[in-house]
Order: structure tokens, then sequence, then C-alpha cells
């Protein structure tokens, strides 16, 4: 998997087209960085650039576009709605994948240094990589603005953490620093500016001072002006979106306009976003409304429309959605993303990965959604419109146990490979024999990590899968039944790869988990007479017998089938069907065992 960071600096020129692409191309020109948006404010006159790369890349990245706005940018002659302090405001560094935070503060020390030493301003540390608890936030740090900032260095106290203590009027100062994902979210409102302040201070965490906080945790607002789109906005900073969403700021901000007679008529989203925020405000507006929306793309839809994310301008989540524009660039492209035919050859091919462990998540995924269709073929007909709401229950957990399961197909080959990968380490010294032993240890405990994943994520499908064949479309039976055996494989083959790789543990710690008693028993839980030590129970030939049991307990030879209205329910020679009365009695054959 490749490290990915990510860059937003935030320049102080929203309008100048030549500066605002002058900065774009010092960024693209930086080997290993990649552009993915600019967003420039007229109103605000402040420009986000947002790039992603490898962590040194990033920070030759934004060294460069600083270079530029230190040739272009004049900070004495500046004008904007948003509070600022420097020609480069503000430059957090934050980690996408394969980066920890502390990497990321490291990074935010390397370019303040350089940018500091290069160009001779002052530098200030926020965020996770502050050194004071007073600097941590960056409204702390700014308070005053560029206005205020020549007497504020020649406080002790404000002395900054690298660069000179003396005024650069043409370049202000900069603060940079690591955090989380920020998002920047604004509401639009057809009020004054001070209207939408007034909000503002009710919602964000700060509120109006420490007497009076706001109602919004993690949250930064401010109440302003857009001259060219003639209208107000809450612009708020969403400092962690999974404690405080888009959806709780935008319906806080409604409320509270509702309550000044203030209309909202949309939000815009500055910049690039993380697809769980607007997955979870999809979940928020699907529970509010009762609604049945399981497409990624159409809860997306759903979020743009709520949200009134188009507003001011289209709103294309291939562009916006970070995801969607970073895909995992590794050397080789996801099993998962190959053509059917491409896999198969691959597991056919004289190698070890992809194995029996991406084999048997590929089938389990494959049963998910198998048994999510038959739902689905259930759902939304008029002949089965009083099962609509028990649908609308059973369905969602296949569609997400679908997903789940597919990505460890490529989880299974990629935790094989760690463990090859550590098998290829020199161990001509005791420190070589040490590395490649704890490299090793760390390759098997995720190679058993992720089968025992599959098998928890199957066997929370058993009830629900049982549920979906007693009350299922009957056209629909056939595959219920292929869904429950590819489960089944997919659990078998998770037991088998946990039960390989567990011997080769050396971690007491980790086996006193009792994994192995975890999987066990997960086994177990559908098939009680599967054995200790992964031996079948002599009786286990059930699993493949004619035999079925029908709701009422008993068993029956499959030597006929009922055949009243397509019943095709498995009965002894002679006898009559006894469930060809109802559909929503009938079992699915291979879930009855």
């Amino acid at each position: 998997m490749s490290r990915l960071m990510e860059c937003v600096p935030n320049f102080s020129e929203g309008n100048n087209q030549e500066v605002i692409d002058a900065i774009s191309q010092a960024v693209v020109q930086t080997p290993g960085c990649v552009l993915l948006d600019v967003d420039a404010g007229p109103s605000t006159n402040r420009t986000v650039y947002t790039f992603v790369g490898r962590p040194e890349d990033v920070v030759e990245g934004a060294l460069n576009a600083a270079r530029t706005a230190f040739r272009l940018i004049d900070m004495s002659r500046h004008k904007g709605e948003h509070p600022r302090m420097g020609a480069l405001d503000v430059c957090p560094f934050i980690p996408v994948r394969g980066v920890s935070m502390d990497e990321c503060v490291l990074c935010a020390q390397a370019f303040g240094q350089r940018l500091a030493e290069e160009l001779g301003v002052p530098v200030y540390l926020y965020g996770e990589a502050a050194r004071t608890a007073s600097r941590r936030t960056l409204p702390a740090i700014r308070a005053g603005e560029y206005e205020a900032l020549a007497e504020k260095l020649k406080q002790t106290e404000w002395a900054p953490d690298f660069g000179p203590s003396s005024f650069v009027p043409s370049w202000g100062a900069t603060v940079t620093g690591a955090r989380r994902f920020l998002i920047a979210f604004n509401i639009n409102l057809l009020s004054t500016k001070e209207q939408a302040h007034r909000i503002a201070l009710n919602l964000r965490e700060q509120g109006r001072g420490k007497d009076q906080p706001g109602c919004l945790k993690k949250v930064q607002g401010i109440g302003w002006y857009l001259e060219e789109k003639n209208l107000a906005q809450v612009s708020t900073n969403l400092l962690d979106f999974e404690v405080t969403g888009l959806h709780t700021v935008y319906e806080e901000t409604c409320r509270e306009a509702q309550e000044l007679s203030l209309p909202v008529v949309g939000s815009q989203l500055v910049g690039l976003v993380p697809l769980k925020a607007l997955l979870d405000a999809a979940d928020f507006y699907c529970e509010k409304e009762n609604l049945f929306v399981l497409e990624e793309e159409h809860r997306i839809r759903l979020v743009v429309s709520r949200l009134g994310l188009d507003s001011l301008s289209p709103f294309n989540p291939k562009e916006r959605i970070i995801e969607y524009l970073v895909p995992d660039s590794g050397h080789e492209q996801s099993l998962v993303d190959k053509p059917l035919c491409t896999f198969i050859r691959e597991v056919g091919a004289r190698t070890a990965a992809p194995g029996g462990g991406s084999v048997a998540a590929a089938s389990a995924a494959m049963g998910a959604a198998l048994a999510s269709m038959a739902g689905l073929m259930t759902y939304g007909r008029r002949q089965f419109e009083h099962l609509d709401a028990t649908m609308r229950r059973l369905i969602p957990p296949f569609h997400a146990a679908s997903a789940e399961l597919t990505t460890l197909v490529d989880a299974d080959a990629h935790a094989f490979q760690a463990c090859l990968e550590a098998m290829k380490l020199p161990k001509n010294t005791p420190e070589d024999r040490e590395r490649r032993a704890a490299a090793l240890q760390e390759g098997l405990r995720r190679a058993v990590a992720v089968p025992l994943a599959l098998a928890e994520t199957v066997a929370s499908l058993w009830p629900v899968l049982q549920e979906l064949a007693l009350c299922g479309n009957l056209a629909c039976r056939s595959d219920l039944q292929v869904a429950a055996k590819a489960l089944e494989t997919g659990v078998f083959g998770a037991y088998f790869n946990v039960l390989i790789n567990l011997k080769d543990i050396t971690d007491g710690a980790f086996k006193d988990q009792n994994v192995f008693m975890q999987t066990n028993k997960l086994l177990k839980a559908r098939w009680p007479w599967f054995g200790d030590r992964g031996k079948l129970h002599p009786s286990s030939s059930i699993l493949f017998s004619p035999k079925l049991t029908r709701p009422g307990g008993s068993t029956a030879e499959a030597s006929s089938l009922c055949t009243w209205r397509r019943c095709g329910w498995p009965v002894p020679g002679g006898s009559t069907c006894p469930k060809r009365g109802g559909q929503a009695q009938h079992y699915c054959s291979a879930l009855s065992r």
C-alpha cells in the first residue's frame, strides 16, 4: 500500500488568476506531488490548494509553492473576509494512508524550519505539532490577524517557533502543523452578515467566550457575506467530522435560522471531503426519513440534495471526494479490480498468492451478494409489498458484508506477501535475525487477523439469511442455496487459514486471546457437528445429505418436489407438502440442514 500524505496550504490571494495559477504550477512541477483541488474565493481573497504525495515530496511541494507566493503576494495590500495573518496563512499536513500523525508532525517541523531559514519569515506550529497548549488552535495564534502582528511579535509569549521575531510586511507570518482531516463547510443564508455571524457564535465550540460556549463540539465558525453570490454564509470548519458531522452542522444551522425566520438556501463544501463524512450524513437522512438507499452513488446523491451542496456550483463526487481522486496507487492492480478471468488465472498460477484465503473471501463476498440479490428480488414487488419493511431490514447486512468481504480478497494476499517478504530478510547477525523474526511474527498476526475477520462477518449473517429464506421470493430459492454454500466455503477457508498460521506464532499474549477457540466457536455456532482441531465429525455427511429438515422438525428424503404453484418443497414420495399454503413459511433447503 502506498504511503500518502495530504497538504492543504491556504494562500492569501483569491482574485489574481496569474498568481493562483503560478502557485498551482509550483506544486504540479514538484516530482511526486498530485494537485487535487484549487478552490479560490474572491470575497475571502483566499485560495485553498489540496495536494497529496509521499511525505518527503509533499514537504518539497509546499516549499515550492511558498517560494512562488513570496515573489508574488504582498500582504500589505491584502483585504478579504477570511481571517488571515500571512501570505501563506496556514499549511497543515494530514495523514491519508500509511502515514502516522507523528510523521505529519515531523514534516510540519521540517517545513517550518526550512521556510523560516530560506525566506526569513516567522513561523508558528499548531495542532498536533504545537509545542505549547496555547498554540494548539489556529484562532488563538491568528488572533488580531495581520494588522496586529507587528505588535504581537514583540511579545515574548508570541515569539515564533522558527524564524525572526521581526515583522515582514510583505509576508506576515505562517502557521504550519499537523491535524486530522478538516472539512470546510459553509451554509448559505438569505440574511445579513451580522445574522449569519450570530448563528455561527451559537454553533461553534468556542461560542462567545468561556462563559457562553457554543453547542457543537470540534466546530469553528464565523459569519460573512459573499458579494459575488449576494448571500451570507455561516462558515464552519469541522475539526473532527466523526464528533460533529456535516448533517449535524446543517440541521443546527437550519434550526437557528428558523428561530430568526431566515431561509437556508443550500450549502458549500470548500476543498475535498472524505467519503465517510458523506456516508455518515446519508445514514442520518435515511434514518430520519425512513429511506431505503443502498448504493453508494445514490447515498451521495441523497446527501447532495439534502444539504444543497450544488446550490452555488455543481458538485461532482469524482472531483470532490478524496478517496475517488486518490485510489491506492500500489505497483500492482488490486485483485478485485481485475477481470474475473484474470483473477482465476492468477489463482491457478504457480504462485503462493492469491491462494485459499483470497478465494475464501471472494466466495463469501459472492455469497453475501447473492443473498442481497434475493432480497432485492423480493423488495418493491407488488405481490410481496407486505414484506417491504422486512426486506428493508434484511438486505442491508448482506450489502454491507459483501463490500467488506471483497476488501479481504486483497487483504489476505497482502498479509501473506508480508510473510514472504519477512522470510527474505537477511539473517547474518543477531540483529538481522531479531529483525527478521519480528517482521515474520507481524506478518503471521496479519495472516490470522484477516480470515478471523472473515469468519466473524459471515457468522453475523446466518440468522439474517435464515429469516430471508423463510419469506423471500421463491424464484430465488436456488440463489439462496448457492449463497449459503458460498458463505460456508468462505468460513471454512477462514478457519483453516487461521489454523495453519496460528501454529507458527510465538507471541503468547496474542495466543492468549484464544484466537483458535474464537474461530472454532464461530464454526460450531453454525455447524454443531464440527469437531475440534479442524476434524469433521462423522455426522458431517449431513451437510451433503438429501435429507432436509422442514419447519416442523421432521426430515424427509428429497425424492420428489411439491409442484403446487411451483412450491418446490422437497417431500417424500407420495406425500403432501405440509407448507404449500403460504409462501412466507418456506425454508431454503440449504439453510435448514
